[in-house]
């Protein structure tokens, strides 16, 4: 199959596409419908909500920007038949630094009493992820950084202009703002989403009209759009803490889409395992796109 990375990474969708895709909500939409997985309980612990199901050793998923655990649905009952999957929700984390928001993660896995875990995270979740196996090795069984690496001093190089037909990752200064991200989007994030999903997915059918909706509904009050701004906010004091890691000592696994060419070279030498899985047929939302990838590239890992 031939991708248009031009298609691709385009900044903006036309009106047909939209269209395709349900359009693009108003403050006006109704209220979202509720994720929920069959055989999946929610769950509250340590200050976090979580979702959970199945049996065996302890998977820990973290989702990205501006996603909620549902991102996951389409792997969690597979995996469910495996493992004991815990889906975290990142928006009820203290602090926005990665290392912080880690240590609330490692509180829920003590509360739960799971013991050594397998990590996974994707985009935001992957860099919480990687500071989980950083600061609790102990903790960590194993580690996988789904599209986006933990913050280094290569952010720094994101240009403020992009070549036309790349992606240019306007988000990650739109999120430094205070005040104004809340004042735009509280009540419209849909626009945000169905923005995203326009431009990020290869299939633009992988995330419908439902689970937009339920993501929008996730980030549409003035709190959560400012939690979601903490998380890059930080991103300065991550990038000073990466530089204190040592190596991961635990297996780590980087699964990476069109939209992450250069996660491999991200990884290589921050572990003494590292393993690599490339996606080429999905863009950046893997669990969303490519479910059956995601779910063999883990259960290869996991055992």
């Amino acid at each position: 199959m031939r991708l248009d990375r031009r298609a691709l990474f385009g900044l903006g969708a036309s009106a047909a596409a939209l269209a395709a895709t349900g359009g693009v909500a108003d403050a006006s939409t109704p209220a979202a419908p509720r994720a929920v997985l069959p055989g999946f309980r929610e769950g509250h612990a340590a200050g976090l909500r979580y979702v959970a199901g199945g049996a065996g050793a302890p998977l820990v998923l973290l989702p990205g920007w501006p996603q909620t655990w549902w991102e996951f649905r389409k792997i969690m009952p597979a995996l469910a038949r495996r493992y004991r999957v815990i889906a975290v929700d990142l928006l009820e984390l203290p602090g926005g630094d990665k290392k912080s928001m880690a240590a609330a993660v490692h509180g829920l896995v003590q509360a739960l009493g799971l013991g050594p875990v397998h990590m996974a995270g994707h985009d935001i979740g992957a860099m919480v992820a990687f500071s989980f196996a950083a600061n609790h090795p102990a903790a960590t069984r194993t580690v996988t950084i789904m599209d986006v690496a933990h913050p280094d001093e290569h952010l720094y190089e994101v240009p403020l202009l992009a070549p036309p037909g790349q992606v240019h990752p306007w988000w990650f200064a739109f999120n430094q703002l205070r005040g104004l991200p809340e004042q735009l989007l509280a009540g419209r994030s849909r626009h945000l989403v169905d923005h995203l999903c326009e431009l990020l997915l290869v299939d633009r059918s992988a995330i419908g009209p439902r689970d937009r909706a339920i993501y929008a509904a996730a980030y549409s009050s003035p709190d959560a759009i400012r939690a979601g701004n903490s998380w890059y906010q930080a991103l300065h004091q991550d990038i000073e803490d990466q530089k204190a890691y040592g190596l991961i000592t635990v297996p780590m696994l980087g699964i990476s889409s069109l939209a992450s060419p250069y996660l491999e070279y991200q990884l290589a030498g921050r572990g003494t395992d590292v393993r690599m899985v490339n996606v080429p047929t999905s863009g950046h939302f893997l669990p969303e796109e490519q479910p059956d990838a995601v779910i063999e590239a883990l259960t290869a890992l996991l055992g």
